[in-house]
């Protein structure tokens, strides 16, 4: 048994130890809540994560660190994306960030992707509720460009945290037009008048009988058709020979008179009219070569067609930009620039590809 003395060394003792635990206990706690807080900043960026393979609709998808990333596509709403500007991709690091276009209208925006898909259907990439808004579509399958970007870190602090980066300049009407070809949703360039006509007005081209060859009045647009090589003999004729004097029978002979006397004075012999020849007709003049037809000038107006666009807002916008007019084809809007000859219309022709409309072509004016 200890004694009374001993009792209060033992209570120090004891408070001591106690004092000696409570940092240990609190420095814990401490480490343990910052484990358990999820990561933020330019961290919360990394490490990018690629994944197993996959299948989707019996095709396999490999996920890869793709840097220069562009491709085409359709847009499809994400149902696992609830809030902010995301979506989702089958094959590109996640996370990463892409700058998504909408190829009706041009306007582009930069999405955070954060989750892998869609799991079904043919879409390109799943974007959220967010994402859709802020590019301005609708529908449920939109032909869209997706290409990977390496925005500022201010522009992805404002992704992480929900928030809209700013929207990107809309992406000009040419390339529109040769991204649209990519994807299949335009006919190729250069086509037959008949075709893209058709493709404007958004009908099949109906099958056109050849045209005979023949000579096109002065002014018309398309080019002179070939014509047969008619050879002409452009020799002159030899002038037909006179015909030849016919014979003059010789007069009578007169009996000389008799011999008068010496004291007559003796009369002159009467003068015979000698016959006239026949007169030469005159040589016909050698016909002249027959003169071939000149050529027809090339006349009329000229135009220059700079697009077509899906909405009158954006052919509008082209046409403000190069100077032109509007006119609708069908489901959509051309944009033409008029000029009265072939020097105006170049000149017009390279102010529609200064401003972007790698496209634009001349055209006769009808």
């Amino acid at each position: 048994m200890k004694s009374a003395a001993s009792r209060p060394a033992l209570l120090r003792t004891a408070l001591i130890a106690a004092a000696c635990a409570t940092p240990l206990l609190a420095f814990g706690g401490l480490v343990h809540t910052a484990a358990a807080q999820p990561l933020s900043g330019p961290a919360a960026d990394y490490p990018m994560v690629l994944g197993a393979p996959f299948a989707v609709d019996g095709v396999t998808y490999t996920p890869a660190d793709t840097l220069n990333y562009d491709a085409v596509g359709y847009a499809v709403p994400d149902s696992a994306g609830e809030g902010g500007i995301s979506g989702s991709h089958r094959t590109l690091p996640l996370p990463c960030y892409v700058e998504v276009t909408a190829l009706d209208s041009g306007r582009t925006i930069l999405v955070r992707l954060e989750r892998r898909g869609p799991m079904q259907g043919d879409g390109l990439v799943a974007l959220s509720p967010g994402a859709l808004a802020q590019l301005g579509l609708t529908g449920a399958h939109a032909p869209v460009r997706v290409r990977r970007v390496n925005p500022p870190e201010v522009e992805r602090a404002l992704l992480r945290t929900g928030q809209h980066a700013p929207q990107r300049m809309d992406t000009p009407p040419g390339l529109l037009t040769a991204l649209k070809r990519k994807l299949g949703i335009l006919p190729p360039a250069d086509p037959r008048p008949e075709v893209l006509a058709a493709a404007l007005a958004g009908t099949a081209p109906t099958a056109q009988p050849p045209v005979p060859t023949a000579p096109r009045p002065v002014g018309t647009a398309s080019a002179p058709q070939a014509r047969p090589v008619t050879t002409r003999n452009t020799t002159p004729m030899p002038a037909p020979r006179p015909p030849l004097p016919s014979p003059v029978a010789s007069p009578p002979k007169v009996a000389a008179p008799p011999k008068p006397a010496a004291s007559a004075p003796v009369p002159p012999k009467p003068a015979v009219a000698k016959p006239a020849p026949a007169a030469k007709p005159e040589p016909k003049p050698a016909p002249k070569p027959e003169a071939k037809p000149a050529a027809a000038s090339t006349g009329g107006g000229y135009a220059v067609q700079v697009g077509a666009f899906s909405t009158r807002a954006n052919a509008e916008k082209a046409a403000r930009e190069v100077g032109g007019t509007v006119l609708p084809a069908g489901k959509f809007f051309r944009v033409r620039i008029g000029a009265a000859s072939q020097d105006q219309a170049k000149a017009a022709l390279g102010k529609a590809k200064r401003a972007g409309y790698a496209d634009a072509q001349i055209q006769r004016a009808p």
